[in-house]
């Protein structure tokens, strides 16, 4: 498995790979104590100050992006390509959205209020298929 930290200040850490190997086989953007949780199988006698520190590192390094939703815990995606998300307001699960990003949006601001944006986030809420609502197309469940 190549380096997380190929080309970093950061040293290799077999935790790290492990932890962004577990984001990139699920689409459910899990939380640090869900990734501690399946950590402790290979790593019995890792620590939560581990997986967040790890995490931290990984976000800084652009490979995972950490998600905060209404004040509740960080999520974490290992999708880094601009998406939009769903957020279903009766299970709290996050879905990425196969839509195109409106990058006119950040040129839009520029227009309104001369502020330069460089990237944007979108979430819509509502409900999942699971928790009511009709799956449709444009809809990536991960």
């Amino acid at each position: 498995m190549k380096s997380t930290t190929k080309g970093s200040r950061y040293r290799r850490s077999q935790q790290r790979d492990r932890i962004l190997e577990l984001l990139k086989e699920t689409h459910t953007h899990p939380t640090a104590n869900w990734l501690y949780d399946r950590m402790r199988e290979d790593f019995p006698n890792v620590s939560m100050g581990t997986v967040y520190r790890n995490l931290t590192v990984l976000a800084d390094q652009g490979l995972v992006n950490r998600i905060g939703f209404d004040g509740t815990l960080d999520r974490f995606d290992a999708n880094t390509a601009p998406h939009y998300h769903f957020v279903c307001d009766a299970c709290g699960s996050i879905v990425d959205l196969d839509l195109p990003v409106d990058e006119a949006l950040n040129r839009r601001v520029r227009e309104v209020s001369g502020l330069i944006a460089r990237s944007h986030d979108i979430q819509f809420r509502g409900r999942c298929a699971s928790c009511g609502g009709k799956r449709t197309r444009g809809v990536r469940f991960r």
